[in-house]
């Protein structure tokens, strides 16, 4: 997930990717495009797909990129920006309609679980060693628990050890309230209602990528209370639109897993009925099922938001500056109300969010790993992270970087490195705390199914089905915005016709031959 993942966007109508893709095509570095391969590139510039806008001061960037790039290695880059709201759509069917671009930004929220079934995907576990630069910023643990089945399809993109969504909140109204400091999830609670009733802002917003996180997902479940006083849950689904299963903690114990549908996961339908009253209540935004997480933002800078989505990645902080703007005196804090605090040793499979991936139909997945290696060095990692020195951002201390400009550019899709990334200046305490916290392995315990990705291709029909209706059912329902009981009889009549008994079944036995080493 990016800075901010915007997970569980919709992906309705879509089909997972066909084959189709020549044996060639997927052999990776030999085919693809390569002169030495004795197919011919179509050029010397590789193309990328990257989410969101391009950056305020993108062409200027780019040009110094390219110059440079161009001196090291002989080829430029030409980098698409798809706009969040319509990333997931248009990079599966780029990868469907057999473009031949070389590089995307891909996680098993978005499609990454299809393209791996449909073989779109170059595995690169075998490629990295050959890449110095590039091997010496992974660490080890990282790419052995994003390997799926032994294989890794993608270059994990993270800035720290473990990803943890969690709250940012303005903490000039919790002080003005009276709360102060927020550690647990009744504080919060009381403070989206006090801002609801004495501040007349919107205390929660919520945007349309983010309905499955609200209420079943590993391992916190975001308005689930349940789960921040129990953070030791693992939740797995065929793809990133589709049936959430719980999965038994004790399976290594006893070699089963005994998937379980999420409605009877504890915590679960009062976390439902929780969200439901927060959608009558006004607490959250009664448009998130249509406004997207840029908008959501926004709305926060502009102080009418009082809490939005954050992650550990020490990102959140950018807000502070615009939203002084708005409100001078305004402060903001992250959050993250598990019970037992920092010591709580919540669950974490270790697996990133996001993956820059190989296109099998690229001009040539060997230049494409000469990128990935050549941001790995620091400078260029730096010109293409934070912009041009001096222009866009100045180096302060040793770990942090001070913004002149509003050059921002999507690190997560291509270049983020855990031991290359500066944190902003003005990063908050608490979020430098919780970042911190982030980067030890030893803070959290790994998930009972921290590598295990269920395979589609039994049930890629049936997956596809229930998708559809977890759209159309489930995202009303995990916002809140229709009756708990009335909702939840209809997602399971959906489900039910939709073939989840299939994907129960096969679920069960993926994850049993996982726990038993097969």
């Amino acid at each position: 997930m990016p800075a901010t993942s915007p997970a569980g966007l919709s992906r309705r109508g879509f089909l997972a990717a066909s084959g189709g893709l020549s044996v060639a095509a997927l052999l990776g570095l030999n085919g693809c495009g390569d002169p030495s391969s004795g197919t011919k590139a179509s050029g010397d510039t590789l193309t990328l797909l990257l989410p969101g806008d391009a950056p305020t001061g993108w062409d200027a960037v780019l040009a110094k990129v390219n110059e440079k790039l161009r001196q090291d290695l002989g080829f430029t880059i030409a980098p698409q920006f798809i706009a969040w709201s319509n990333y997931q759509q248009q990079s599966l069917l780029k990868f469907t309609a057999g473009d031949r671009f070389d590089t995307a930004l891909q996680a098993r929220w978005l499609n990454m679980i299809q393209l791996v079934a449909s073989k779109s995907l170059v595995p690169v576990g075998d490629l990295i060693g050959k890449y110095p630069n590039l091997s010496k910023s992974l660490d080890p643990q990282l790419l052995e628990q994003n390997k799926w089945s032994g294989t890794l399809y993608g270059i994990p993109q993270v800035n720290s050890a473990a990803r943890f969504h969690h709250f940012t909140v303005r903490q000039d109204l919790a002080d003005k309230l009276g709360i102060g400091e927020i550690t647990s999830f009744d504080q919060l609670e009381k403070f989206w209602y006090d801002v609801k009733q004495k501040e007349k802002l919107t205390p929660v917003g919520i945007s349309s990528n983010m309905p499955k996180l609200l209420v079943a997902f590993a391992p916190v479940g975001w308005l689930n209370q349940h789960d921040w006083e129990n953070p030791h849950v693992s939740v797995q689904s065929f793809s990133g639109g589709s049936f959430p299963f719980y999965l038994a903690q004790d399976g290594k114990t006893t070699g089963s897993a005994k998937p379980i549908p999420f409605w009877e996961a504890p915590g679960v339908v009062d976390a439902l009925r929780r969200v439901r009253k927060y959608y009558l209540d006004g607490i959250i935004n009664k448009d998130a099922l249509n406004v997207d997480s840029s908008t959501i933002g926004t709305q926060f800078e502009s102080g009418r938001i009082a809490s939005r989505w954050a992650m550990t990645d020490g990102l959140s902080s950018q807000s502070l500056a615009p939203l002084r703007k708005a409100v001078p005196a305004a402060r903001i804090a992250n959050v993250l109300p598990i019970r037992g605090g920092k010591n709580a040793k919540p669950n974490q499979t270790f697996q990133a969010d996001n993956f820059v991936v190989l296109n099998a139909k690229g001009q040539s997945n060997e230049r494409a790993m000469q990128l990935e290696d050549w941001v790995s060095i620091k400078e260029n990692h730096d010109l293409l992270s934070y912009g041009v020195e001096g222009k866009d951002w100045k180096p302060v201390g040793a770990d942090k970087f001070e913004q002149l400009s509003q050059y921002g550019f999507p690190g997560y899709a291509l270049c983020w490195r855990q031991k290359l990334e500066l944190k902003i200046k003005d990063i908050t305490p608490t979020e430098e705390a919780w970042f911190d916290w982030a980067q030890d392995y030893g803070n959290f315990t790994v998930d009972p199914y921290a590598s295990f990705v269920p395979d589609v291709t039994p049930v890629k029909r049936q997956d596809s089905q229930v998708s559809a209706a977890m759209t159309q059912y489930g995202n009303p329902l995990w916002i809140g915005a229709v009756d708990v009981d009335k909702g939840l009889d209809a997602l399971k009549k959906a489900v039910d016709k939709a073939g989840l008994a299939d994907l129960h079944a096969e679920l069960e036995k993926q994850a049993n031959a996982y726990l038993k080493g097969e």
